[in-house]
């Protein structure tokens, strides 16, 4: 078993939250990837989108996910990282990745402002839209998938769990 533990998924699909959850009960750090290239750039998410636009904000998010060498951690991605491939396959390197899935009528309701949060749309893209382009990359990188129907943060918790053992 790969010592880190990678999350992917939607915006609104618990990767934060259960990833702080799951680190403390593992032992491991934490590590929020959108954190890191915010961080990194020294401004916010939606700043960085608006002053790079979607291909600029992607190239950062690619090089500062490629970049994370960690040991021990639980990573939660932004949800546009199954854009970058060279990300992921870093990622999948040094995690076992695993993809939270959300219904999109659960994830709607979740979501509030999508611009607020920083989330990748292209013009005219609407949620709808980009969850039916993500899903497909999400299924495609996840060595697991925890479906998130009827379940809460301690549910899903325990679904890792019972993987990760």
């Amino acid at each position: 078993m790969k010592d880190n533990i990678v999350l992917i998924g939607m915006p609104g699909s618990g990767k934060s939250t259960v990833g702080v959850i799951l680190a403390k009960v593992l032992g491991y750090s934490f590590i929020d990837s959108d954190l890191l290239i915010q961080k990194a750039e020294k401004k916010l998410l939606k700043e960085i989108i608006a002053r790079e636009g979607q291909e600029g904000f992607l190239k950062i998010e690619n090089r500062v996910n490629a970049s994370i060498e960690t040991e021990k951690s639980v990573i939660a991605t932004g949800g546009s990282v199954v854009y970058c491939q060279e990300a992921m396959e870093h990622l999948k390197e040094i995690g076992t990745v695993i993809y939270l899935q959300l219904d999109y009528p659960i994830l709607r309701r979740r979501l509030g402002n999508l611009i607020g949060r920083g989330v990748v749309l292209k013009e005219g893209q609407t949620l709808k839209d980009l969850y039916e382009e993500r899903v497909p990359l999400y299924e495609k990188y996840a060595d697991y998938i925890i479906d998130e129907k009827k379940t809460n943060a301690e549910g899903t918790l325990q679904k890792i769990l019972e993987i990760l053992n």
